[in-house]
């Protein structure tokens, strides 16, 4: 089983390729800026071969804007959501979708509803569905067992990048859930939204944790993050802290 990150380019997330006996899942797709290099990407990848699906981790335009056009260039394959984001990709929601404050339209998707727990069968390997909201409704991570690899999205930014809950739909309760339900994961390795993986079970509880106590001190804080961090850019997904955080995971070109 091979698990290929293909790096997140400007706004968009990491796309994220599973390849195994059975064939070869997508999870996420990036916006609609780059789909056509994306597919480019994916077809150098797996040669004369075709995806089978396109699984989501949230409706968020960075990991789901390229969806439909990644989807029509393998045959329509189908793609797969949380169903409390299935409205919003199938009316081309700009708005819960964040696609609007990148000046985007998002385009109109048709889905599939991915339930928790769902699994994705590969033959030597499995991608398990796990219910991880709070950045958005709809967040999922997808877990590969075998490997303790978690791809989460928008929910981990990055190492040293905090999520934001003030988008549509956003929970900072939830997002302490879903922290503390990957911490007992045991997680070997985590695909973050932007950036190489995190590996080692140590040092991804350390990320972990620095992230749950942030968002722990916020919600002591009314929900407010520091005064003193700079507020976020439109399209940024993420808070920047004002005291960098520590940063291992360095993209290499």
């Amino acid at each position: 089983m091979k698990v290929i990150r293909l790096p997140a380019i400007h706004h968009d997330g990491n796309a994220v390729l599973v390849s195994g006996e059975l064939g070869h899942v997508l999870v996420d797709a990036g916006t609609s800026w780059y789909q056509s290099l994306q597919v480019e990407r994916i077809r150098g990848q797996i040669n004369d071969a075709s995806i089978d699906r396109i699984m989501l981790t949230s409706r968020r335009f960075p990991v789901s804007g390229g969806a439909l056009h990644i989807a029509q260039a393998f045959g329509d394959v189908p793609i797969h959501i949380h169903r409390d984001g299935q409205s919003a990709l199938e009316t081309g929601d700009f708005f819960t979708t964040w696609a609007s404050r990148f000046d985007s339209d998002m385009p109109q998707t048709s889905t599939v509803e991915v339930e928790e727990n769902e699994i994705v069968p590969l033959g030597d390997g499995e991608l398990q569905a796990i219910s991880l909201p709070g950045h958005s409704p709809d967040g999922l991570g997808y877990l590969i067992p075998h490997l303790s690899t978690l791809i989460v999205g928008t929910l981990l930014p990055r190492a040293d990048r905090p999520t934001r809950w003030d988008l549509p739909g956003g929970s900072l309760l939830q997002i302490i859930e879903s922290f503390q339900r990957m911490k007992k994961l045991n997680l070997k390795s985590i695909v973050p939204l932007q950036g190489p993986a995190i590996r080692g079970f140590d040092h991804i509880q350390d990320v972990l944790t620095r992230h749950l106590d942030f968002f722990l001190t916020a919600a002591d804080n009314d929900g407010q993050p520091p005064t003193s961090w700079q507020r976020p850019a439109a399209t940024a997904l993420w808070l920047t802290p004002i005291s960098p955080w520590p940063l291992l995971e360095q993209e290499s070109v």
